[in-house]
This record gives C-alpha cells, sequence and structure tokens, in this order.
C-alpha cells in the first residue's frame, strides 16, 4: 500500500538587505491580517445598529439562491475603502483576509464584480431611500451647540478617463479640458459632518442647481438645531442664492466676485478700522444689476508685502493693496465677518481627505446613479469616522488616513479558544493594549440623541 507522505514545507532562503543576515521565507496556514485594529471601528459600528438601520432601507433585492446579501455587499464596500481601497478592483485584496472576514461575520467576501454589481442596480429613487435616512440617523446623534453650526458650501473636481454617464468637459483646474464630475458638498464645520452632497455633470457651474441642493439639505437637517451662518467663496455669488437665503431668514457671508462695479464701490470706500499694520478693513452698500434690493459688502485691505503672498486682488487704482470683498446679511462687524469667513478654510481639508484619504474620486462606474451610489457611500463612511472619533474619546479631530495608520493597522493572527474565535493582535504594532482604553469608551459611551428645535428661518 502507499503511505501518505506529508509534503515537505515550501522553503525559501534570502539575505537581509542591510546586515546580510540568513532569512527563511515560508508558509503559514493561519489566517493573517494587518488590519486586526478595525475590530474597534466594528464594536462601534455594532454599539450604533449600523447593519440593522442598513437592512431596514436597503432598496436593492436579490432573487439568485446564490446570492451575498446585499447590506454584506455594501458593509464590505465600506471595508475596502476604510482600509485604503482607491478602486473597485483593489477590493478583490481582501477576499484572502480570512481574519477580517471574521471580524465582519462573513462566510463569502463579495468579488469587485459583485461590488460593482450592486451599485449598477441603483437609480435615482434608490439613492434617496437609502442614503437620506441613514444621513438623518447620522444627524440624529449630533454634538448639541447652543450656539448652532456653521454650514459651508464647495464643490470639487472628479477628473474621469472614460466615458461614464455625466462625465462631460468643463471647469477643471488641473486638466484642462478633461471630462469630469463636479461634487456639490455641504459640510457642517464644526462637527466634520457631509450633511449632503450631490455628483453632477462636469459641465455644470459652480452655483448650478444649489438652491435645490440647499432645500434637500434643510429638509434633511430639518429643526434640530441652528443654522447659524451659511458661508461659500465667489463661485456661489448668484443673487438668486442670496436671494434664497434671505427668504429662510438664513445668515451668509459670500465671497464676492470682484466685477467692475464691485471693484469701483470697494475702491470708494473711505472710512477704514485698522486692525494691524497689515490689515484694514470698511463697508459699502450695493444693489448690482438685475438685484432686487441692495445689500452690505465687507471690503478687507491687506497691505502687500514681499515676504508673504495675499490673498485678495490688485486694483490698479489704490496700488501697494489687495482686496477681499464678502457680501454678507450677518449683524457682524466688518472684522467678526472676516475672521469668520477664515475658518471656512477647513471645509477645503473635508474635500481633500475625501479624495486623498477614502479615494471618493476613484470609484466610477458608466450608469451616473451607481457612481452617486458609490460617492453618497463614501460620505456616509466619512460621517462615520467622524462620529467614532467622538466615541472613541480621541482627542482632537484626526484624518481618515491618520485613523487608519494608528487605529485600525495591526497586525493579527486569527485563533480559536474552544468554539470561540479569538484574534491576536501583535504587540509590535500596539496590540490590544493601546485599543483597549477606545474599547471601553465605545462602550461605555452614551449615544447622544438631537431634541426638536424650533426652525430659525420660513420654510
Amino acid at each position: 500500500m502507499e503511505r501518505n507522505i506529508p509534503d515537505k514545507p515550501v522553503l525559501r532562503e534570502i539575505r537581509a538587505l542591510l546586515s546580510d543576515e540568513r532569512v527563511i521565507l515560508r508558509e503559514t496556514q493561519r489566517a493573517v491580517t494587518p488590519f486586526g485594529g478595525v475590530a474597534v471601528f466594528l464594536s462601534f459600528l455594532g454599539k450604533i445598529g449600523l447593519v440593522g438601520k442598513l437592512r431596514q432601507h436597503m432598496p436593492i433585492l436579490c432573487k439568485s439562491p446564490n446570492h451575498i446579501d446585499p447590506t454584506a455587499t455594501f458593509t464590505a464596500f465600506l471595508m475596502a475603502v476604510l482600509v485604503g481601497a482607491r478602486r473597485f478592483a483593489h477590493a478583490g485584496l481582501l477576499r484572502g483576509d480570512r481574519a477580517l472576514h471574521a471580524l465582519l461575520g462573513l462566510e463569502r467576501f463579495p468579488t469587485d464584480d459583485t461590488i460593482r454589481n450592486l451599485f449598477r442596480k441603483f437609480g435615482m429613487g434608490q439613492v434617496q431611500r437609502l442614503f437620506e435616512p441613514l444621513a438623518e440617523w447620522q444627524m440624529q446623534r449630533l454634538p448639541q451647540r447652543t450656539e448652532g453650526y456653521t454650514l459651508d458650501l464647495d464643490s470639487t473636481v472628479f477628473e474621469r478617463y472614460g466615458k461614464q454617464e455625466g462625465s462631460l468637459k468643463g471647469h477643471n483646474p488641473r486638466k484642462h479640458g478633461r471630462p469630469s464630475h463636479h461634487p456639490l458638498l455641504a459640510v457642517l464645520c464644526e462637527a466634520h459632518f457631509l450633511l449632503h452632497g450631490w455628483l453632477r455633470s462636469g459641465n455644470c457651474g459652480t452655483s448650478r442647481g444649489v438652491e435645490e441642493f440647499l432645500k434637500e439639505a434643510l429638509a434633511l437637517w430639518g429643526q434640530r438645531q441652528t443654522i447659524r451662518l451659511l458661508r461659500a467663496d465667489s463661485g456661489f455669488f448668484e443673487d438668486r442664492l442670496l436671494s434664497f437665503l434671505e427668504q429662510r431668514r438664513l445668515p451668509y457671508i459670500v465671497v464676492a466676485r470682484l466685477t467692475a462695479w464691485v471693484k469701483r464701490a470697494a475702491q470708494r470706500v473711505e472710512q477704514w478700522t485698522t486692525l494691524d499694520e497689515n490689515f484694514a478693513v470698511g463697508e459699502f452698500r450695493l444693489k448690482l444689476y438685475g438685484w432686487q434690493v441692495e445689500r452690505r459688502f465687507v471690503v478687507v485691505r491687506e497691505r502687500v508685502r514681499e515676504d508673504r503672498d495675499s490673498v485678495g486682488r490688485k486694483l490698479i487704482d489704490v496700488p501697494g493693496y489687495t482686496f477681499r470683498v464678502f457680501v454678507t446679511s450677518a449683524a457682524h462687524t466688518a472684522e467678526q465677518v472676516w475672521r469668520d469667513y477664515n475658518r471656512r478654510a477647513d471645509v477645503e481639508n473635508r474635500i481633500a481627505e475625501l479624495k486623498h484619504d477614502l479615494g471618493a474620486d476613484g470609484f466610477c462606474l458608466k450608469p451616473f446613479f451607481a457612481t452617486e451610489a458609490a460617492f453618497r457611500a463614501i460620505l456616509l463612511l466619512f460621517n462615520l469616522l467622524a462620529e467614532f472619533q467622538r466615541a472613541a474619546g480621541l482627542p482632537g479631530y484626526r484624518e481618515p488616513a491618520t485613523i487608519r495608520t494608528q487605529v485600525l493597522s495591526c497586525g493579527a493572527i486569527l485563533g480559536r479558544a474552544g468554539r470561540r474565535v479569538v484574534l491576536h493582535l501583535s504587540q509590535s504594532w500596539g496590540g490590544l493594549k493601546t485599543r483597549i482604553p477606545l474599547l471601553d469608551s465605545i462602550l461605555n459611551w452614551q449615544i447622544p440623541t438631537s431634541p426638536k428645535l424650533d426652525s430659525g428661518w420660513v420654510t
């Protein structure tokens, strides 16, 4: 009889690059993951009941007897983005991560094609039915602020390299003439929370559809807390938007586009309040052509210096200075208007994190609403990461890439103790010891609820 002779272990030998020491390479059958720290984030998702909420509102149903639950596929996509995927194809990296599968409770991790097919089933109605209740569910747990929240509007460009729906030529500061999508975002500054987002065609102007966008955003926000101020750059300097905000009694500060009439009025300002040796502020009132009302403008004058670039624009008739002009309905002093608007710069960081840390511009499919569904899923993940930091008691806000490095990345080996699954976190990566305070904070976290407050604007 033939005896079953065990296979010889596969071995290879190499030399360490710097020390020339011998290093033996061999295989292991144990499940290993570089993302053992994801367990901390998953404990947070379990605490807030994400999976139950997804199952409640998931609009996609599968009839195949061999299908993977759409909620599981959607969650797998979030996990792939969480650990660094920037394309759908990158999700395949996690198919062999059996330790992460055990943390998720997945018997089969969906392929990248399965994830794509899920998003291809989304139309406009399915996008609304899933993401609007999820956004409202997240807003219920935002911290209370007696002074209210600041809402920042901004847009960005997602470059495209194909013939996807809505991928058209428009404003593209990096690659002129390259087709793109032109998303629109509304951000609650103090909470690092993406209140609402639209994916738009690349040929849309910055302010295209912004009134309807704000109607949706304010309807989602409801009457939870006060929106104390709206801020936007010069791309939103439009009479329709300003009138819309005034009708709803929503104070605003918007950068004025320096048209000939605005420049002329800024040059005529005679009363200046000196702030320091470089800055002074003044104001004037002006009714531009086509406007129904006269509005207040605040001017910031900055002295030109050789050792520092000035933010504003130079005016030919006033050499030695640059000027920035804001239109506002806020009842602040001119200095307060300028300093308040300066804090809007943080919205640029949120957009950079979406694109560079979470790859929001890399998940693109041919159907427009499939791409928008993937985009809105990443907005959902961004907000979950911001809330995770509050629940875990982390001091100060940290970028998603920093959370990935400091918390989520940790070598771990999957094992068993009797019938129980055990994940052994490597001490050299900080291990369990450094993550226990985060787990304890999450377990002891009292989930806040946002009470309904009277609206501060006319609906």
